[in-house]
């Protein structure tokens, strides 16, 4: 992240309905969560003394929690928010957004995204889930999608309205998306063009240029029309 520490996000262990109830316990394990850690020159981390758990009950190592399959997260390189692809059990894939906290350098700690609670803004289980912060965006299941695939709110200066729209993807539609996110929602979620077959990855170079990484082996760079 911009505050130079780690993060690292983990699935609920699989099984199924999290059959565990890995991902909304924060004193289990980090199944479920998204960590932040300070690594150490010699090996091994130390915990950021500003992680949400330093001194409460949970490991402090974690930093958010109630997650399913978190399949790529990033941060905007202009802003340091926090976005989510959360793949869904049954139903629904998500969108999650962690905006930077007000004059931190990192997106607010403590948040809980609500599986297994929620499968997206759905009850799944039923219960409570404390601080649970609702997905901005969610593709139904209905729509062909079956895996979502969480990219990068874009800035490379080329790419001119699309700027600060965010690119993302699913394994089953093949197809690009943006949309423009912001706490509470998202606007303007649309198909972005030619589809990347096998599409698995995006990733971000040095410049601010956003690339779609396919199963296949072809690697394909946004670039203007």
């Amino acid at each position: 992240g911009r505050d130079g520490k780690l993060y690292v996000a983990f699935g609920d262990g699989g099984g199924g309905g999290d059959p565990g109830e890995n991902a909304q316990n924060v004193s289990k394990n980090l199944l479920g969560k998204v960590v932040r850690i300070a690594p150490r020159a010699g090996g091994g981390y130390s915990e950021p003394a500003d992680n949400p758990y330093v001194g409460l009950p949970g490991r402090d190592e974690i930093f958010a929690y109630g997650l399913r399959n978190p399949y790529r997260f990033s941060f905007d390189r202009a802003t340091g928010d926090l976005t989510i692809g959360d793949v869904g059990e049954q139903e629904v894939e998500e969108i999650d957004f962690v905006p930077v906290a007000e004059g931190k350098r990192r997106p607010r700690g403590g948040v809980n995204f609500g599986w297994d609670v929620f499968e997206g803004s759905r009850p799944y289980e039923g219960g409570s889930a404390p601080g649970h912060l609702p997905p901005v965006l969610e593709r139904p299941r209905s729509t062909g999608s079956c895996s979502i695939i969480g990219g990068y709110v874009i800035r490379d200066p080329s790419l001119g309205r699309l700027r600060g729209a965010y690119v993302y993807g699913d394994l089953c539609a093949s197809g690009l998306r943006v949309a423009r996110l912001r706490s509470g929602g998202a606007e303007g979620d649309r198909a972005l063009g030619p589809k990347v077959s096998s599409l698995v990855s995006f990733g971000e170079d040095g410049r601010g240029r956003v690339h779609a990484i396919s199963l296949e082996g072809g690697v394909f760079r946004l670039a203007p029309r």
